[in-house]
């Protein structure tokens, strides 16, 4: 099992393959298993490094409320630590939110930049369009929040999967491992909904991020996520945008094929080889 202290937290991680560096960050509740369908198409092109991220499954679990920028930097030192840096960084969720506020303050730590959905409810909150549907999301959040709160974690994982994040009946169609992943990362989802700035991004450092971009989301995702990724996208000068038609919030799970294809086409485009 392979490990690096960073910050005094110890991070599990893995990586194989050859070619130019990519960095997996894998979103709430969830673990480096998260990417198992498209790690190996990924790394026949690509280094590859995957990890947990503080607090998940293998990782440590500091004590006391953590903050996303403590997750932006862990990001930031395994990229340094570990030799990547610069490398094409991929993120879905709060994976994505995590390696854009990197990007927005350290660009040179970065090659390329790939990010499917970031939860960024506040670059949309107050948007006439959007209001009921945030509202909606906001009370589901809510009850998630309420049921870990109390120690039903069970609850809490099945709620956020069925209600948040894919749809009814989803819970019992995941496969047990997947699930034990759930209940074993619960407390994570209450500290990332404890940090004030969870949902925040500031458009106008990212704005100076001039490194190349992929910025993505599911044709049947919530319509509030894709006027994040508009906002997301408008603020990035070298992007290109995709929509993973019959997809929601976790294509590299449920269309790996599609997936591994963008992401191996766009950072062919844009390696070490280019012009």
């Amino acid at each position: 099992m392979a490990r690096v202290e960073v910050d005094g937290v110890g991070l599990f991680f893995e990586a194989g393959g050859d070619g130019d560096p990519l960095v997996l960050v894998h979103g709430s509740w969830a673990d480096h298993h998260h990417w198992d369908a498209v790690v190996h198409g990924l790394a026949l092109r690509h280094r590859v490094l995957v990890y947990d991220r503080r607090g998940h499954s293998e990782s440590d679990r500091p004590e006391g409320q953590g903050t996303r920028r403590e997750d932006e930097e862990d990001l930031a030192e395994l990229l340094q630590t570990l030799g990547f840096a610069p490398a094409f960084v991929a993120g879905n969720s709060f994976g994505a939110s995590i390696a854009l506020g990197l990007a927005s303050r350290r660009p040179e730590l970065f090659r390329g930049l790939v990010v499917h959905e970031p939860p960024l409810m506040n670059l949309v909150a107050g948007m006439p369009a959007y209001e009921e549907q945030m509202a909606d999301t906001g009370e589901r959040i809510g009850r998630v929040v309420r049921l870990l709160r109390e120690g039903d974690a069970l609850a809490g994982a099945r709620t956020f999967v069925e209600e948040v994040a894919v749809g009814p009946g989803a819970w019992d169609q995941l496969p047990p491992q997947l699930r034990d992943t759930f209940l074993t990362n619960a407390p994570t989802f209450l500290d990332e909904q404890g940090d004030p700035d969870w949902a925040s991004l500031d458009l106008a450092a990212l704005s100076a991020c001039d490194v190349p971009a992929l910025v993505s989301r599911g044709a049947e995702s919530p319509a509030w996520f894709g006027a994040v990724v508009d906002r997301v996208a408008g603020a990035l000068p070298g992007v290109r945008t995709h929509v993973f038609e019959g997809a929601g919030h976790v294509p590299h799970v449920t269309h790996p094929e599609e997936y591994v294809e963008l992401v191996t086409a766009f950072c062919a485009e844009n390696g070490a080889g280019r012009p």
